[in-house]
């Protein structure tokens, strides 16, 4: 498959469920952001739905067992829209919550047990393999990181998110 420029539509879930997908997603892999440490470990998601369809987002990561955390929220980008692009405000730092921190949050795969996802946005500067279960299978992994490079996203600097044998407590 022929790779895909910038400003070039990305393939977006359809028809995401947000009830199925709160909860909380592990980080398998990732590309270097801005708001995350680059040595982090055991890094998680929390997400719960709130009664006006929005979600209350959580990121954890551990660095040198200390917890870092970073609070916000996500809402549908269009609430008429199928599509799963959302828009994430992450309030960084989480203490001073004055100056937030806005982006695109696409989730460009979701398989139908809502276990594996993959989500990025428009620019393909920012990605992430998430699961339910803190480690995966070579093979899937393999696969996911495949869907990304189908979708034109530059892989060579994707790290993988070490994660504990036994995931810090919530």
């Amino acid at each position: 498959m022929a790779k895909k420029k910038f400003g070039t539509d990305l393939n977006v879930v359809k028809g995401l469920d947000l009830k199925r997908y709160a909860g909380r997603w592990y980080e398998i892999a990732s590309l270097p952001t801005s708001f995350q440490p680059k040595d982090g470990e055991d890094t998680r998601a929390t997400y719960t739905l709130k009664e006006d369809g929005t979600l209350d987002v959580l990121n954890e990561s551990w660095v040198k067992g200390k917890r870092i955390f970073i609070k916000g929220n996500a809402y549908k980008a269009d609430p008429r829209s199928d599509e799963a692009k959302l828009k994430l405000k992450l309030f960084v730092p989480p203490f001073f919550p004055i100056f937030p921190l806005f982006g695109d949050y696409w989730v460009l795969y979701l398989d139908t047990d809502y276990q594996y996802a993959i989500v990025g946005e428009p620019s393909r500067t920012s990605l992430f393999i998430l699961s339910r279960q803190s480690r995966i299978d070579d093979k899937i992994y393999k696969q996911l990181v495949q869907k990304a490079v189908d979708e034109g996203y530059d892989v060579s600097k994707l790290r993988k998110t070490p994660q504990s044998k036994t995931p810090p407590p919530q």
